[in-house]
């Protein structure tokens, strides 16, 4: 960390206090109040952290009046139009991008690293066949730490490598097994001599009785998908990650706790939650009744999929979104499909709206992401699991970053506390 050029003075019962300000390459300035507590004996008080910089980072910046989300420095919608999610993993994971061998070498280790321990097929066959993937991938993904014995220390660097390419190697593969067994067809072994995307859609729809050919116009979309979804600086299940791994917990467990934390419909259920909403608006002829009910101040009825809690200007995201979102729906023909009617309604009534418009309620990634998994042909329950593989490669860099920061240390968030102060406990028969 850079040294302090600028204090803030803070008054507390008349005494002054001295807090340092640091500044990074973008984004406001931080107030250090790590000392304040030991100096004046308060804390801050910051529900949902969104006040609080909880760490220092050179992975990803977000700056949401603008509508600006760069990796390393790149935007967002050049990585997505020019490049490929592996490249983009390399990115995040190491710094910069990678040169032709760089990102051969680079692909080479997570294609042959894409089977899992055979043995782990049995944790499937423990669930019932209804379980949210979600779920499973939870599990099977904490259960990584009991197979993979060679890279839970994470004191040494090697093996800090090698889980972070088994987790992006191995996660689609996960996911695509828990699609699998959630509609009862055999497991699909992944194939090296296919890339990223096409492999995970073959694992997801191929099946032994024929033969499955990827259409390259699905696999870029897919690919544009895990892209888009790479790092999203410190939301609340990277945060999670973080917090995991500051106790000491091996990769696998860190990951698991942010799968968990993405399920949440207000995080990574949110395209799930944005087509469900689609699905009960039902035809375009009752989008003016739900729209007046997203305005009604009274009415707990939002619309999923408009606006976003960090951009504060249009998703950067959703540009690119849309147009794999067009070219998909073009492809596969089903523009009568009715949900994806109403969707297209919904969209052009909401930005001709000026409540909207004033509002900067735009469709962000959420809304088109949806639409093309479900024109893909995934069910919703496997949308948060696609968007988990997608993040992994983020969580992995959170981790990586953290792990080797000097000045880490376990988290350990204050409270205000309003409950009872001390009281002599009652016996039994005397209550």
């Amino acid at each position: 960390m850079a040294e302090s050029t600028k204090t803030a003075k803070l008054t507390i019962d008349g005494k002054d206090y001295d807090l340092p300000i640091y500044a990074g390459t973008a984004g406001p300035d931080v107030i250090d109040i790590r000392k304040l507590y030991g100096q004046a004996g308060v804390f801050t008080y910051d529900p949902g952290f969104t006040s609080t910089a909880s760490c220092d980072s050179t992975i990803t910046y977000i700056d949401g009046d603008k509508g600006q989300l760069l990796h390393r420095g790149y935007p967002i919608d050049q990585l997505a139009e020019k490049s490929h999610y592996l490249e983009v993993c390399y990115l995040l994971l190491y710094g910069e991008l990678p040169s032709p061998a760089q990102l051969e070498d680079f692909e080479s280790r997570v294609t042959n690293h894409t089977m899992i321990h055979e043995q782990m097929m049995y944790l499937f066959r423990g669930y019932r066949r209804d379980a949210h993937p979600m779920a499973i991938m939870v599990g099977v993904v904490g259960a990584m730490s009991a197979f993979y014995h060679d890279s839970t220390d994470i004191s040494d660097p090697w093996q800090r490598e090698v889980a972070s390419i088994r987790m992006v190697a191995k996660m689609p593969t996960i996911a695509a097994m828990a699609y699998k067994y959630s509609i009862g067809q055999p497991f699909v072994y992944p194939r090296n001599d296919l890339d990223y995307a096409s492999n995970f859609l073959r694992m997801c729809f191929a099946v032994p009785a024929a033969d499955y050919e990827v259409n390259p116009i699905l696999s870029r979309a897919m690919d544009r998908i895990f892209t888009l979804h790479a790092d999203h600086e410190q939301n609340a299940s990277t945060s999670t990650v973080r917090l995991a791994s500051s106790s000491g917990a091996n990769p696998f467990a860190c990951i698991a706790a942010g799968i968990a934390c993405l399920w949440g419909p207000a995080h990574g259920g949110a395209n799930q939650a944005c087509l469900e909403m689609l699905q009960e608006i039902g035809t375009p002829d009752r989008i003016p009744e739900f729209i007046a009910r997203a305005k009604d101040k009274n009415d707990p009825f939002r619309l999923m999929g408009f606006g976003h809690r960090v951009y504060k200007n249009f998703d950067p995201r959703a540009k690119v979104m849309k147009q794999s979102a067009d070219e998909v729906l073009d492809l596969l023909g089903i523009e009568d499909n009715p949900t994806l009617q109403v969707a297209k309604e919904l969209e052009k009534a909401a930005l001709a709206d000026p409540y909207f418009a004033d509002k900067k309620l735009f469709p962000n990634v959420d809304f088109y992401s949806g639409i093309i998994l479900e024109a893909m042909g995934f069910p919703t329950s496997m949308f948060t699991p696609i968007f988990a593989l997608s993040r992994t490669v983020g969580w992995i860099s959170q981790w990586k970053e953290m792990i080797s920061d000097p000045q880490l240390k376990i988290g350990r968030p204050r409270q205000l506390y309003h409950g009872e102060t001390l009281r002599d406990y009652v016996d039994i028969e005397n209550r």
